[in-house]
C-alpha cells in the first residue's frame, strides 16, 4: 500500500534536517578583545593575543604617539584615519598596532574593551564585505589589521580593499578602521609599478592606478632600521622588565655581535637575543 504524500515528504524533511550541520551559534563581538576573520565566514574569538607591552618599544615614539592618539580618537567616536605602517622589516609595525590596541583599551577601561582587533589575512582580502556585513550593526568599534599586505603580479585583490577603504555604495561602517603593515609604501613592488608606466597606452593612468590604494590610507608612518644607542635601549628595557642578570659590559658586547651576525639592528632583532639570552640563563619570558 503506498503511503500518503504527505507524511512522506515530512519524514523526508526530517531525515534531511537531520543531515544538515548545525546552525553557527550566534556572533558575539563582545567575548574578546581580538578576533581572527576567516573567509569562510568564521570570526574567531582569540583569549590571548600575541603582543608586547607598548612601553617596551623602543625608538619609534613619534610613530607610537600618532597612532596612539588616532586610536584612541576613534575609540571614542570621533574621526580618525586609516594607517598605513610600511618600512623596514622587524621594526615593530605590527607590534605597534597589537600594543596600541592594548593600551587604549586599558586607557578606556580595561577587558574587554570597547574596541576590539580584528586580524584579516592578505588572501582573505576579498572577503572583506563580508566581515563588514558582520560588524556594520555592532556597537563596538573595530580596528582591521592586516599584516604585511603587500600585491604583486595581476593579484586584482587590491582593487577589493580600495572599494572597502573609500568607495563602494555603502563604504566602511563608521565603526571599523583599517589599519595594515607592509614592507612597501605603496603596496606594490617597484618593478611592478615600472613595468606598468612602460607597457601602457597612458603610463601615468596606469601607474596611479595601481598606487592610488595607498592614498586611501590617511595616515602613513614610516619604520626604519634603529641606530645603536636606540637598538641597545631595546635590549635594555627587556633586560629590567625580565630581571636577567648579566654584566653591562658583557650585555652590549654580545648585543652588537648579535647584530653583526644578523646584518640589522631592530626590535626583532633586539627580541631574538633576548630570547637567547633568557634561555641560556634559564629564565622564562613570562
Amino acid at each position: 500500500m503506498t503511503e500518503p504524500l504527505e507524511p512522506l515528504l515530512l519524514r523526508i524533511a526530517e531525515a534531511l534536517e537531520r543531515l544538515a550541520p548545525p546552525a553557527k551559534p550566534a556572533l558575539d563581538v563582545t567575548s574578546a578583545d581580538a578576533f581572527v576573520w576567516h573567509a569562510s565566514g568564521i570570526l574567531e574569538a582569540v583569549p590571548d593575543v600575541n603582543r608586547v607591552d607598548i612601553g617596551l618599544l623602543q625608538g619609534i615614539e613619534r610613530q607610537k604617539d600618532i597612532l596612539q592618539d588616532n586610536t584612541l580618537r576613534f575609540a571614542r567616536g570621533l574621526p580618525a584615519n586609516n594607517a598605513l605602517l610600511w618600512g623596514a622589516r622587524g621594526c615593530g609595525k605590527s607590534s605597534l598596532v597589537k600594543a596600541v590596541h592594548a593600551a587604549v583599551n586599558t586607557a578606556l577601561g580595561g577587558t574587554p574593551g570597547p574596541l576590539a582587533l580584528v586580524e584579516i589575512h592578505r588572501e582573505d582580502i576579498p572577503s572583506l564585505p563580508a566581515l563588514l556585513g558582520l560588524l556594520r550593526s555592532s556597537k563596538r568599534r573595530f580596528i582591521l589589521f592586516c599584516d604585511d599586505l603587500s600585491f604583486d603580479g595581476q593579484d586584482a585583490a587590491y582593487k577589493s580593499l580600495k572599494a572597502v577603504l573609500e568607495g563602494g555604495i555603502e563604504g566602511r561602517p563608521d565603526n571599523v578602521l583599517f589599519y595594515a603593515t607592509s614592507n612597501r609604501r605603496h603596496l606594490m613592488p617597484r618593478d611592478m609599478i615600472e613595468n606598468e608606466r612602460s607597457t601602457a597606452i597612458n603610463p601615468s593612468e596606469a601607474v596611479e592606478e595601481k598606487v592610488s590604494l595607498s592614498d586611501r590610507f590617511g595616515l602613513w608612518l614610516g619604520f626604519h632600521n634603529a641606530d645603536q644607542p636606540t637598538y641597545f635601549a631595546m635590549i635594555e628595557g627587556y633586560v629590567r622588565r625580565y630581571g636577567l642578570e648579566i654584566d653591562p659590559q658583557t650585555l652590549r658586547k654580545e648585543a652588537v655581535e648579535w647584530s653583526v651576525t644578523r646584518g640589522a639592528r631592530s626590535g626583532r632583532v633586539a627580541w631574538q637575543y633576548i630570547q637567547d639570552l633568557a634561555g641560556r640563563l634559564g629564565k622564562r619570558l613570562a
